[in-house]
């Protein structure tokens, strides 16, 4: 794949609303979630969530337009626009048919499709449902409002990948840039907290200690021409296994994949991968198999065992959106720090039903001709 440049982020969590907020809470203890307005605590498994503090879709976006926006909706807007904020790009000055948006998924808002579809059995004959919560419970609900929230007429795409999403978001993002049918992107995924989704997410096997979560992020995508990104992306391998036994061994492929790219892509390993970013699950012999494969692939192409990190204990669970969280934490930690410069970080993942992947990024730090 050609290397994309992240050049803005708008990103929302209990963790924080900015990169640095967020990978500054990495250096504190977990977090623990108090019981919030959107989500009734005993519906909840494991006890309350972790929400995005004081977040009111009509506060953060105003009436006007907003008056059937589920929280998912509500959360890409925002982040949408937090992104282009960020990176300093004014859309007016743009041919908005060349830029696009692309959202990923588990499986849009679980809370409007579930509501929806109880209303079709519970309301009085002929079962008057709310029309206006329809259009909420279509998957590409939240980047079609945020398309035209903002005027963008370019590609509009929801990608349904699970704990994959990301990666599957940033390999159709590379590969829209690299055919030119986009300019710039704005790419990420967000997942809104409500029972039906934490119920859903907590049966399908997630580490029943962690809990659950909301939020994501939305990256500022582009070639990267004439630009100083905030990170690269280097390199994105995804995988399949069948088998537990030989899920390790297609990580490592993944692992390996991703690297072979960002060397292509002239990034030597120098200093080596010195953070990796890995999603838990709720096996932990299969999550220290993973571990290990990632380490001896690292090892085999020089690279000294990386530090291991994960937003999971600060945010909380958030479903595809997690991995959005860990790369939006690369960039909190090199945004302030020079010394950081030119490091690399590897983001995997895999998934209770056989999905791995991996993903290299180069970060950078802010001089200050950007502030």
């Amino acid at each position: 794949m050609n290397t994309m440049a992240i050049t803005g982020v708008g990103t929302l969590s209990a963790a924080g609303r900015t990169p640095t907020e967020l990978a500054a809470a990495l250096r504190g203890p977990a977090a623990v979630p108090g019981n919030t307005e959107e989500t009734d605590p005993e519906s909840l498994p494991g006890g309350p969530g972790l929400t995005v503090s004081d977040f009111d879709i009509r506060t953060e976006l105003g009436r006007k337009g907003t008056s059937f926006f589920d929280r998912r909706t509500g959360l890409t807007v925002v982040a949408c626009r937090q992104a282009l904020e960020d990176a300093g790009i004014d859309l007016g000055t743009l041919d908005s048919t060349r830029i696009g948006i692309v959202l990923g998924t588990t499986a849009g808002s679980v809370r409007s499709s579930v509501d929806y579809a109880v209303d079709t059995f519970v309301q009085e004959r002929p079962y008057m449902v709310n029309a206006g919560l329809f259009p909420t419970t279509v998957m590409n609900c939240a980047a079609g409002q945020a398309a035209i929230w903002f005027g963008l007429r370019g590609v509009n795409a929801t990608i349904a990948g699970g704990a994959m999403a990301l990666m599957s978001v940033l390999r159709y993002s590379a590969n829209l840039l690299r055919t030119g049918q986009v300019d710039m992107l704005l790419a990420g995924v967000i997942d809104e907290l409500s029972p039906h989704a934490a119920w859903l997410a907590r049966t399908a096997g997630l580490p029943p200690a962690t809990y659950p979560g909301e939020g994501g992020a939305m990256f500022a995508l582009s070639t990267g021409g004439g630009t100083d990104p905030d990170a690269e992306i280097l390199g994105v391998a995804l995988g399949f296994s069948a088998t537990f036994a030989d899920r390790p061994a297609a990580l490592g492929g993944c692992v390996r994949r991703a690297l072979a790219s960002a060397e292509r892509a002239g990034a030597g390993l120098g200093k080596g991968v010195t953070a990796a970013w890995v999603r838990p699950t709720a096996d932990e012999r299969e999550d220290r198999a993973m571990w290990r494969e990632v380490c001896r692939e690292l090892a085999a192409a020089g690279s000294p065992k990386p530090e291991c990190l994960t937003t999971q204990a600060h945010a909380g669970d958030c479903g595809s959106a997690t991995a959005a969280l860990d790369l939006t934490a690369v960039l909190g930690r090199h945004r302030d720090s020079p010394e950081r410069d030119g490091e690399l970080s590897i983001l995997v993942s895999h998934s209770p039903d056989g999905a791995v992947g991996a993903t290299v990024v180069r970060g950078w730090s802010r001089g200050a001709h950007r502030r």
